[in-house]
């Protein structure tokens, strides 16, 4: 089993950065898919983006590429979100995952998550 927490969410104007972290611990960090995902209120939990095994392959939303970038770190068992150009449609509640699949985007793909941080997006 694989304990995912996430931090640095908070508020931030539009067109501001924000870095989130996901602390790893349990099984082998490095034997999992790792991936973002978000939740706005009032739908869908959806992909954001995901990172290989090995960190060297990344897959992104459409929405965020060019914006966000995903990392890992293997060697601290970390996982790392940066958050670029903000917009207030990325207001969310955002999640760590791990999964087996390399380029995960469905939740289904997803054996474990994190309790989520709150990302506010002020215009």
């Amino acid at each position: 089993q694989v304990q995912l927490v996430e931090s640095g969410g908070g508020l931030v104007q539009a067109g501001g950065s924000l870095r989130l972290s996901c602390a790893a611990s349990g099984r082998t960090f490095s034997g999992y898919a790792m991936g973002w995902f978000r939740q706005a209120p009032g739908k869908e939990r959806e992909f954001v983006a995901s990172i290989s095994r090995s960190g060297g392959s990344t897959y992104y939303a459409d929405l965020v590429k060019g914006r966000f970038t995903i990392s890992r770190d293997n060697a601290k068992n970390m996982l790392y979100l940066q958050m670029n150009s903000l917009k207030p449609e990325d207001t969310a509640v955002y999640y760590c995952a791990a999964g087996i699949i390399a380029g995960m985007r469905r939740t289904q793909d997803c054996a474990y998550w994190g309790p989520g941080t709150q990302v506010t997006v002020s215009s």
